[in-house]
């Protein structure tokens, strides 16, 4: 009887060398997918309250653009929080809203579809309409009498894709795929009623 004995091609250093190598490798990758941040927000007065302004950066990559230029509908949504300090408790929310955008190809005109609400706007070029919902301009997101002046209130704020809106065999898709995963971190600031609170 004969015992054979095969020695692993790669050496303990080696090994540690192609693990250092593949980690490098997966942190490259991930840093290489689209980011989506909000670059800089603020609550001011506004008509009617406090509005929001906020410069949102995303990049939709190769498998969204594909499905919407083949007339898939692509939901995404802003939403914000804001909160109200309390010592004793939790802090009160004393506003929650969210803008909801539809993003599609019209394949008629031949143009991109941006509907927020009931208002829609065309355009030539997909960028184009992605420019157009990151930039959030007087928003009104509070009423001036639920803002409680001379008092600090915290903000909450991200963007993200809406996934529970697609079609059924795309939410099953989305699941687990970091393709449909758009979406920021929270922004949180605190401002106070009546001066620009910037982040």
């Amino acid at each position: 009887m004969t015992a054979s004995i095969t020695r692993s091609s790669a050496s303990g250093p080696e090994r540690a060398v192609r693990f250092v190598a593949g980690a490098l490798f997966a942190l490259c990758a991930l840093l290489a997918q689209a980011e989506s941040v909000i670059r800089s927000a603020e609550i001011v007065p506004g008509d009617g309250g406090y509005v929001l302004n906020a410069d949102i950066e995303i990049e939709l990559n190769p498998r969204l653009i594909d499905a919407v230029t083949r007339g898939v509908s692509l939901y995404f949504t802003t939403e914000v929080v804001i909160e109200r300090p309390r010592w004793y408790w939790l802090n009160e929310t004393v506003a929650r809203r969210s803008l909801d955008y539809r993003l599609y190809y019209h394949a008629i005109t031949r143009s991109y579809r941006l509907s927020v609400g009931t208002l829609h706007q065309n355009f030539d070029e997909l960028e184009e309409a992605l420019h157009t919902m990151q930039r959030v301009r007087n928003w009104l997101v509070a009423e001036t009498e639920v803002i409680q002046a001379g008092v600090s209130h915290e903000v909450s704020l991200r963007f993200r894709l809406d996934t529970s809106q697609l079609p059924k065999p795309f939410q099953v898709t989305a699941i687990g795929s970091s393709d449909w995963n758009v979406e920021t971190d929270w922004m949180n600031w605190t401002f106070l009623p009546g001066a620009p609170g910037f982040r």
